[in-house]
């Protein structure tokens, strides 16, 4: 009775460990090279054709009987709006109604029919015109039918035997149930058997019937197993997705220079007190700062503060021009009573005489009361001020600094008094870039650099004396490459560069490349890229996202 125990006992184990052997070599087998595998397919997708020409890139989505168009530019894959759609169906010709920007729709009856379905766009926008062919492939939803019908064929031995590691664990099922069933009694063997076949039919019929009836029509970004990422059209409006075509060309090389927004010596001045004194406000106050200010204008008065000493001295030059002043008075009064005794010649030089000591003695008493007037030495506007009323300001004050914010330069520090003159960018902190124009080289050397002059257009936006920049001065001998923004550059963890690429309508290609700088919002791609590509200039970072 122990033996034939034991015996059961190992035929049964052997039962249940014949599945996951032959599990095991249906894997192995597997793991021959077999020729390239298949390319990637993406899921979740609704059925949808593709076209594409010169000018414009399509994309026509089905769903619940309607055909949704989405229409862009080829080039930067922008929408395009307003234009006239006309689709060649296998039942007839219909035009197609704008949506939204960019999105046109149309019904079609023939989207429940299974099969291939060949399509003709025609399209017009603007002076463009274009014939766009596609084929849109609908196939049928699996439901719990099919796979009823599946079940039997899969439970074939040899020939109809499905392929695969769910096939090889589905027949050492079967083959471990039958060597367990030769060892137990009749009433064993049979629910045995029952249960082999169920779980086999289970086995065979793939995912869940109720999820299987349904099709699935939502469209989601995914990055499939090579890498690639597909976006629908749809999510591309959402990213704002642009692209650009890449074109070699030669450019001459940029070098990164600091830089510092100064104001034009032309059109900025100084208000500031000759003399030591109060500062007392105009008519009207101080000027405030952002306060335009025109030339000669009044900013300030300066009160000169005389000292006790200084007092008394011109005190003393009062009196003793009060004293001559009497007596060329006296004099001149004499000579003029005997016109006829006297020459012409002295009563001439006594009135002149007199009237200089007036003079002398009205400026004297001026300098004691009338205060500095300080004015504006040119037209712009207040750009820093410190003045208080009743301040004591010694000389050379500086009171107000005047600009003209239309008229502004960058000065930058460079090794080569080359660098810029054939053309030169700055870029803001903010990311705002501007173009410069050269204006001048220094020969001073200031910290082994030399200084660079450039000068700034009006329509440059808000600068400011003082701000920092950095300035991308043209430098060197040309090089050859493809030019393209920086926000095409997405930077891997290990520090490599990539761009995407766009290969077809939904589709976007990640590319290892080289880049060296070439202007404030341009790179230089050296190698990587090839001329005629569509690379991802606004967006790439999110792309670079999509999991």
């Amino acid at each position: 009775m122990a033996r034939h125990f034991w015996q059961r006992l190992s035929l049964g184990l052997c039962g249940l460990l014949a599945p996951l052997a032959f599990a095991a070599g249906a894997s192995a087998h597997e793991g021959h090279d077999h020729g390239a595998p298949p390319p990637p397919q993406a899921a979740t997708l609704a059925p949808r054709v593709e076209a594409a020409s010169d000018d414009f890139e399509l994309v026509a989505v089905l769903r619940e009987g309607r055909l949704t168009i989405y229409l862009d530019s080829f080039a930067d894959n922008a929408l395009v709006e307003g234009a006239t759609v006309e689709v060649d169906t296998p039942q007839d010709s219909q035009a197609a109604q704008e949506a939204e920007e960019g999105i046109y729709v149309l019904p079609v009856p023939f989207g429940a029919t299974t099969g291939v379905h060949d399509l003709a766009f025609t399209v017009a926008a603007g002076d463009r015109g274009d014939v766009l062919a596609g084929t849109l492939t609908i196939t049928a939803p699996v439901t719990m039918s099919d796979t009823r019908q599946q079940a039997p064929a899969a439970l074939a031995l040899f020939g109809g035997l499905p392929s695969g590691t769910l096939a090889g664990i589905a027949m050492g099922l079967l083959i471990g149930f039958l060597a367990g069933a030769l060892v137990m009694s009749r009433r064993s063997a049979r629910a045995l058997l029952v249960l082999g076949t169920v779980g086999l039919a289970l086995a065979v019929v793939p995912g869940d019937a109720s999820a299987a009836e349904a099709p699935n029509t939502r469209d989601a970004a995914q990055r499939l197993p090579d890498g690639s990422v597909i976006v629908p059209k749809p999510t591309q409006r959402i990213l704002g997705l642009r692209t650009l075509v890449t074109a070699t060309g030669t450019y001459v090389g940029t070098v990164e220079l600091p830089g510092r927004v100064v104001p034009d010596a032309n059109a900025s001045g100084l208000v500031q007190t000759a003399v030591g004194g109060r500062l007392a406000p105009p008519e009207g106050g101080f000027k405030r700062l952002g306060a335009k200010v025109t030339a000669g204008e009044i900013s300030a008065y300066v009160q000169p503060a005389i000292g006790a000493s200084d007092l008394k001295d011109l005190e003393q030059q009062g009196y003793e021009l009060d004293q001559q002043i009497a007596l060329a008075k006296r004099r001149y009064e004499r000579l003029s009573a005997i016109p006829n005794a006297v020459a012409r010649r002295e009563v001439e030089e006594a009135e002149i005489e007199l009237n200089g000591l007036k003079t002398r003695r009205a400026k004297l008493e001026r300098v004691q009361r009338e205060p500095e007037a300080l004015m504006a030495p040119v037209a712009g506007v207040i750009a820093t001020a410190d003045v208080v009323a009743g301040q004591i300001a010694d000389p050379n004050t500086v009171v107000f600094r005047i600009i003209d914010p239309r008229r502004l330069w960058v000065e930058a520090l460079g090794f080569s008094p080359d660098a810029g003159r054939s053309g030169a960018t700055g870029r803001l902190p903010n990311g705002q870039t501007i173009v410069l124009g050269f204006f001048g080289a220094g020969v001073s050397d200031r910290a082994q650099a030399l200084p660079l002059l450039f000068s700034v257009p009006s329509d440059a936006g808000e600068l400011r004396p003082g701000q920092f920049l950095t300035v991308f001065a043209e430098a060197g001998a040309p090089r050859t490459g493809i030019a393209i923004p920086r926000t095409a550059v997405v930077r891997r963890a290990n520090g490599q560069s990539l761009v995407y690429v766009h290969v077809n309508a939904e589709r976007f290609v990640a590319l290892d490349v080289k880049t060296e700088p070439l202007h404030a919002n341009r790179v230089l791609v050296a190698a990587g890229l090839a001329p005629g590509q569509r690379v991802v200039t606004d967006g790439a970072e999110l792309i670079d996202q999509i999991r």
